[in-house]
């Protein structure tokens, strides 16, 4: 352990322990802290047992529902981030002033994330003044926020945009998910990057053996029964929109005939029916598919991606369970990963992990995890022709890169990844800022209290009162509003 050795209580507070991104990340340091010797509990206001991770739901770590009772997660359909913020504080009075348990605790470090509204409360109400509150920014919250068009949503959304600078400002230590995000932050907010240290604290991936994943102990991961012959280019990507998969298309369709007739692209990732955007861009790019003269097929289940004919160069794989994921990657020649401006992109170092090469977009966090012309390539999003030229590369034996030169590139990005962006290095650098030398000296605001937490109290009315009158408006207009309360949390993937 970084300095004191002896073991410390790190309590975590996050909004819903459900399955995603920043979820994944507090549930990997947890863990991480907990197998360093830390005794860990996670309070949260949501945690569904039918959707959430493994170690949430097994015993592996202490997860305690908290403050869910009195505020709905939202109201009408909206007000998603008052309602969360109002949760937030009603779990920490509960833990805190309604039961014993936060004083039987006796917390040494407050891990909290994605909301910091709380912050000046917990530090009011902690029962170890030496505790120190540490915050992990994801990203902005003000940056995520769409509907900013109307005057309404935008009177709306002024308290809680204050908030979330002002708040933040009372952690001892703060966190990003990377050095794209560090920059972001700091241009966000110039005055609270002048006078705090933002650390970099990279997400992790498991990097125990594939296998141990599976349904079976013992289930070996073979590729797909035609890749020896037709080699795959590979995307796993959510059917949104931003993360530009059209992309991956046109730079296929550019390739030379005989290299494209022999080969296959797979756009694999989630995908929701209930979710339009899913929906309509998965019509979007089977419409470019066919535009593009390349013939396409959709695919919903395993058995049915594995009987796939050869001879159809595009195949759609709607929704990717683990299993399936591990067959693609094992099955891949090269990943394409093609967001642009990605706060940290987690599937880059699943391929590296599995010896897959990478093609990235040259922005956001791709580029401090791929390393170009080591561990694959890193390509403007906006050049086509340089995608396709790295696509041909790989796919021609003859005149390409080579087969030599790949597994190399396969060694070099596995080593990477085991070095830097592991479950143990995040869990080491978490406890360096916490307890150990680099974040010592660190501190959060500390006078005024009070009337920091009357602040947030007056905020929050301010920000109910704007809701009750665009509630007004819905309601009494019919529908006339527009406006839509949407919080969408990002990591990483």
């Amino acid at each position: 352990m970084a300095g004191d050795t002896k073991q410390k209580t790190v309590v975590f507070l996050h909004p819903d322990l459900g399955i995603g991104g920043a979820e994944r990340l507090v549930v990997d340091a947890a863990v991480g802290l907990q197998k360093r010797g830390h005794r860990v509990v996670i309070f949260t206001s949501h945690c569904d047992p039918a959707h959430c991770f493994d170690e949430a739901r097994d015993g592996t770590l202490d997860v305690r529902v908290r403050g869910n009772t009195l505020v709905p997660p939202s109201l009408l359909g909206r007000f998603a981030i008052l309602c969360a913020i109002l949760r937030q504080l009603h779990l920490i009075l509960h833990i805190a002033l309604l039961t014993p348990e936060l004083r039987d605790l006796a917390p040494d470090a407050f891990f909290v994330d994605q909301l910091s509204a709380g912050l000046p409360l917990l530090k009011l109400l902690s029962p170890s003044r030496g505790a120190r509150l540490f915050f992990y920014c994801h990203f902005p919250d003000l940056l995520l926020v769409q509907g900013r068009a109307g005057f309404l949503k935008r009177l709306y959304r002024v308290p809680f945009d204050a908030l979330e600078q002002w708040s933040m400002g009372f952690a001892d230590a703060i966190a990003v998910n990377s050095s794209f995000t560090k920059s972001i932050v700091s241009q966000t907010w110039p005055a609270l990057a002048s006078r705090r240290t933002l650390h970099v604290v990279y997400p992790c991936i498991d990097t125990s053996p594939a296998q141990s994943k599976t349904p079976s102990q013992t289930t070996k991961i073979d590729p797909l029964p035609w890749t020896p012959t037709t080699p795959a280019i590979l995307s796993i990507n959510r059917f949104e929109r931003k993360k530009n998969i059209a992309l991956a298309l046109r730079a296929f369709a550019a390739l030379p005939p005989h290299l494209r007739q022999s080969s296959k692209l797979i756009l694999a990732g989630g995908y929701d029916p209930r979710v339009a955007e899913n929906v309509s861009y998965h019509a979007e790019l089977c419409d470019l598919a066919t535009s593009l003269n390349l013939p396409h097929t959709t695919a919903k289940t395993l058995p049915s991606a594995l009987t796939t004919p050869p001879d159809i160069p595009v195949l759609f794989l709607l929704s990717v369970p683990n299993l399936l994921k591990e067959i693609l990657l094992a099955s891949a020649k090269l990943l394409v990963y093609t967001p642009e401006g990605e706060h940290f992109g987690i599937v880059p170092l699943e391929a590296m992990l599995r010896r897959v090469p990478v093609l990235a977009a040259d922005s956001g966090g791709p580029k401090e995890t791929v390393v170009d012309g080591v561990t694959g390539w890193l390509r403007a999003p906006g050049d086509v022709g340089a995608w396709s030229k790295v696509m041909e590369d790989v796919l021609d034996e003859k005149n390409g890169v080579g087969a030599e030169k790949l597994k190399e590139m396969g060694r070099r990005g596995e080593e990477r990844v085991r070095r830097k962006f592991g479950e143990g290095e995040m869990a080491g650098r978490l406890e360096g800022v916490l307890f150990g030398e680099e974040g010592a000296g660190e501190k959060g605001l500390g006078g005024g209290y009070l009337v920091g937490v009357l602040v947030a109290v007056v905020a929050a009315v301010v920000a109910a009162g704007v809701a009750v009158l665009l509630a007004g408006e819905w309601v009494g207009g019919g529908g006339r509003g527009k406006v839509r309360e949407r919080v969408r949390v990002h990591v990483c993937h």
